[in-house]
């Protein structure tokens, strides 16, 4: 990508310093720490241009430091590649900068020779900004909404006014993400409070979970069809115990929330707990769904949230917390199964639908984004659901423990998407529809190959939205997705509306 990038602004008559040197040491060439980060900034000029090329993961808190008090013009660049998320650090950075009200400009590129990339970044370096098209954003048009579902917007809205809600926040600030921390005065305006809860205490409760709780989470799994594949070297494969560990994590978040009174929880999981036990991805994904194995209190006298999910927020993704709350307290308010979860944006691309009736709606070959997430999706947003869901070893770089996700096919129908966000200092919503749609097998073992095989794939076209129009306008790494017709989409503006969120609708009108 550097090379490729330095190229596009040689072809246009400038030069690229890099600001940090390559690590032989390391053998990288990353910023690897906040400290690093801000020594980095010490030595840029405080005027200068400065680039920012992101073609994997990266800790937006390493730049930001440095960014806040630079006083140049500011590129943010991402690679457009599935193999490793540079397209998702390059959202959480810019989404992070949005927090800060810090102005930049973002562009992104599959090889960096395209009209669109070379037209946009001529005009960075002639004005020191990049302008995008969002005339896809409009303000929510209620009068095409149903009258009756407007009103029961306004039942929910007096429920969670008049109860509160409490977001159980398991350790704060996960993988960099400043971004997805929002501050308690924020929240508390939409009368939404934090239970501060540690990790630790997480592994505490895990280990006061009896071992035949444990294996009779795994029963009902295996009642339900899914399909575990077993290994015998834990450091590379999934094993029985990893498994075990992991139900146990189920039960012992369901005991904390019920004991806190909490709406929904969050496990950071990726700092800390990677390097003490199996990952938190399939525990997030029984919490999220709606029929999941049954938790009673610890003398077996009471189940806990019977028959409904206890929203689980991936990474502590405050955002997303605040927008899973609200839904599952707003669809079950409807009598709609409320199982929601985020997603990375991790890649898209035109792909060949199979269903006849989808082909005809969005043509032959639509841009379809790949969303893929390692944990937090439920069964019931698979294909097969539980039946056709498989459970395989997390990657041994991101989970040294090990531990299984759900991996499945999202299943077509429509959905509602939305992301909760920080702007001007206040809280914003952007919402959509989209349909979650049917690709060739060849495709989705393609999108598969190049990204994580071991995590669920969901195939989405959204309406009315265009690749480059909803990354210019994207504030976040996540995007929410729930299902439901696309009248849904109003009652749910509407709820956000009336707690004080600032709501704009991306994309078409129905």
């Amino acid at each position: 990508m550097e090379e490729k990038l330095e190229a596009a602004f040689r072809a246009l008559g400038v030069t690229v310093t890099r600001a940090h040197p390559y690590n032989p040491e390391e053998k990288h060439g990353f910023i690897s720490s906040q400290r690093e980060g801000l020594n980095v900034f010490r030595s840029i000029p405080k005027n200068a241009a400065v680039v920012c090329a992101e073609a994997v993961w990266q800790y937006s808190y390493f730049l930001t430091g440095g960014l806040r008090f630079h006083e140049g013009p500011i590129l943010c660049v991402g690679n457009w590649s599935a193999q490793w998320p540079g397209l998702v650090g390059l959202l959480n950075l810019t989404a992070s900068l949005t927090k800060m009200n810090k102005a930049y400009s973002t562009l992104w590129s599959v090889d960096f020779t395209d009209d669109f990339f070379k037209t946009k970044l001529a005009e960075f370096i002639q004005t020191g900004a990049v302008r995008h098209d969002l005339s896809h954003v409009h303000p929510v048009d209620f009068s095409k909404a149903n009258d009756s579902l407007l009103r029961r917007a306004n039942e929910v809205v007096q429920d969670i006014v008049a109860k509160k809600m409490i977001i159980g926040i398991f350790d704060e600030g996960c993988m960099g993400m400043y971004n997805a921390i929002i501050e308690d005065e924020l929240l508390n305006a939409i009368h939404i409070f934090k239970e501060r809860l540690s990790q630790s205490a997480l592994l505490a409760e895990m280990a006061l979970v009896r071992d035949d709780e444990a294996a009779g989470v795994k029963r009902w799994l295996d009642d339900k069809g899914v399909r575990f594949d077993f290994g015998p070297n834990p450091k590379t494969d999934l094993t029985l115990d990893q498994v075990l560990s992991q139900c146990k994590m189920y039960i012992a978040a369901m005991r904390i929330a019920h004991r806190f009174g909490c709406d929904a929880i969050g496990i950071q999981y990726q700092q800390g707990l990677k390097d003490m036990c199996p990952a938190s991805d399939l525990a997030e994904a029984l919490l999220n769904n709606s029929e999941r194995p049954p938790v009673f209190s610890y003398d077996h006298t009471e189940e806990l949230f019977p028959g409904l999910p206890l929203p689980h927020f991936n990474e502590v993704d405050e955002g997303a917390a605040v927008d899973c709350a609200i839904t599952n307290k707003l669809w079950r308010h409807l009598a709609i199964d409320p199982a929601t979860t985020l997603h990375d944006v991790r890649y898209g691309a035109e792909a060949a639908l199979i269903l006849p009736e989808q082909a005809r709606r969005f043509g032959p070959t639509p841009f379809v984004w790949l969303l893929e997430i390692s944990g937090a999706a439920p069964a019931s947003h698979f294909r097969g659901g539980y039946a056709g869901s498989v459970c395989q070893r997390q990657p041994p770089v991101f989970f040294p423990m090990g531990g299984a996700a759900f991996k499945g096919i999202g299943r077509v129908g429509e959905i509602v998407w939305s992301r909760v966000y920080i702007a001007e200092g206040r809280l914003h919503a952007d919402i959509g529809t989209g349909t979650v749609v049917e690709v060739s097998p060849e495709e989705e073992e393609r999108r598969w190959r190049d990204s994580n095989p071991q995590w669920p794939q969901v195939n989405v076209v959204l309406h009315g939205c265009t690749r480059d129009a909803f990354m210019a306008r994207h504030k976040a790494n996540h995007i929410q997705i729930v299902y439901g017709e696309k009248d849904l989409m109003y009652i749910k503006a509407r709820t956000l509306e009336l707690l004080g969120i600032l709501v704009h609708h991306c994309g078409s009108h129905l």
